[in-house]
């Protein structure tokens, strides 16, 4: 009898997607932390771009809320906060750039607790790669894929 717990076919795909999103992310944030003060000084010194990123993190927080609100298995919920917390992002960089900008400051004035945040966001990516990408027994395939390939739009589980 195989135990193994079953992973939705959405919180699957959002888990590819996510998955080696955050590994990149945090690797290269933390390869490059010498160049993050910068960073964040040419952001906040930009009236248009945190405006610009906030509508970009508002509306892939949105979609992932709205795609994505799945409450059951770790997997699942990570994603679903992960949307969550996108649209909170996407929102203070609309309505209040300046706060986000001085807290992204001060994270940057503590390089040893940035540095951590990005070690687990690493590891949750990773995490989230494993269960988009690799098979596993108890999980069925994505609805009308072929092993290894991604699912068509519109193809229903029963074909």
């Amino acid at each position: 009898m195989n135990t193994a717990p079953r992973i939705d076919s959405r919180t699957q795909l959002f888990a590819r997607v996510l998955g080696p999103y955050l590994v990149i992310a945090a690797v290269v944030m933390l390869a490059r932390a010498d160049r993050i003060p910068a960073l964040l000084e040419e952001f906040g010194d930009s009236s248009a771009l945190p405006w610009v990123c906030g509508a970009f993190v508002l509306l892939i927080g949105l979609t992932t809320v709205a795609l994505h609100q799945r409450w059951r298995g770790a997997a699942a919920i990570a994603i679903t906060v992960l949307g969550w917390l996108a649209v909170a992002e996407g929102v203070v960089l609309l309505a209040v750039p300046d706060a986000y900008t001085a807290f992204g400051r001060s994270m940057a004035e503590q390089p040893l607790w940035w540095q951590l945040v990005m070690v687990v966001v690493g590891v949750l990516g990773l995490c989230l790669t494993f269960v988009g990408w690799v098979p596993a027994g108890g999980r069925r395939p994505i609805a009308g894929a072929a092993p290894g390939d991604l699912p068509s739009p519109g193809v229903s589980p029963a074909g």
